[in-house]
């Protein structure tokens, strides 16, 4: 069975480049000027596409925490008016979806909610991505397969055994598992890459990497573990206002994870062992035949 899955025109898996994709996430702090700017950057760097996320707030957010005052940019406020200051419109999604069909590069989003889905519908993305939070609730993840589109299911904070239910629920058709940690940023000995083979072992999906270290290595090195895909934040400026900001790459930095992860893959080969005629000088010069 071939690990591979469409994203449109994409091909995604095993045999094909990693696919890189840009989060923007909330890092545009609900200004759509900042979001076109993270979506040029992204394409600037060679990024497959870019992601955001939907949530419905009232729904999202636990009744504990909505009344919970913080400092914002918009004034000292509670955490559920904060997460509808994060929230584009069906019109700024409008925008959005015109400013990256203009500049060729993909667009989707995680997905928190069901009404969520149905929003994002009718902009008829290329996949879902069902953040690792989400994992466990089995009625959204119906709800996205319903759809029938291709389903990219981060695993992080979450057992293996969570994971093999998801799965169960999901089936592996078209589908996406990417290892992740969800700690912002995440210490290096906190991230396992070594779960990217397990995954690959147990389970007949392409599997990437949804990373939120700080630096570019690792993301590399998935890639190198057999990673299709990798996920990093990007922001403007990591000082920007925002918990995800310190975990997020700025655009120089983009670029260059960009480069690393092409020449990972290029590196890799084949694994048949051959000599190279770019060797053949040294072969002639420096080889040695015992008797």
């Amino acid at each position: 069975m071939a690990r591979v899955i469409h994203l449109g025109d994409r091909r995604v898996g095993d045999g094909h480049p990693t696919y890189v994709i840009a989060e923007i996430g909330i890092n545009h702090n609900g200004d759509l000027e900042t979001a076109e700017r993270m979506i040029d950057a992204a394409v600037h760097a060679g990024a497959d596409a870019v992601k955001f996320q939907k949530r419905t707030p009232e729904l999202c957010v636990p009744p504990e925490q909505r009344g919970q005052m913080r400092d914002t940019p918009w004034g000292y406020i509670s955490y559920l008016d904060y997460r509808y200051k994060v929230e584009f419109s069906e019109g700024d999604y409008r925008k959005i979806d015109a400013y990256c069909r203009d500049r060729h590069i993909q667009w989707f989003a995680s997905v928190w909610d069901e009404p969520s889905v149905d929003f994002l519908e009718s902009f008829h993305p290329v996949c879902y991505k069902i953040p690792s939070a989400s994992l466990t609730d089995h009625a959204l993840l119906r709800h996205v397969r319903a759809t029938g589109r291709p389903l990219i299911l981060s695993t992080g904070m979450s057992t293996m055994e969570q994971i093999r239910a998801a799965v169960m629920v999901v089936g592996t058709e078209d589908l996406v598992l990417t290892h992740a940690t969800s700690t912002y940023p995440c210490e290096p000995e906190e991230l396992n890459l070594r779960m990217i083979p397990r995954l690959r072992d147990e389970f007949p999906c392409p599997v990437g990497y949804s990373g939120h270290e700080v630096g570019l290595v690792p993301s590399a090195v998935a890639v190198a573990l057999g990673a299709c895909m990798v996920e990093r934040h990007i922001t403007l400026d990591r000082a920007m206002w925002g918990s995800d900001q310190a975990a997020s790459v700025e655009p120089g930095g983009f670029e260059r994870l960009v480069k690393y992860i092409r020449v990972s893959e290029s590196a890799l080969g084949d694994g048949v062992k051959r000599v190279y005629e770019s060797e053949q000088p040294s072969l002639k010069r420096l080889r040695r035949v015992g008797a």
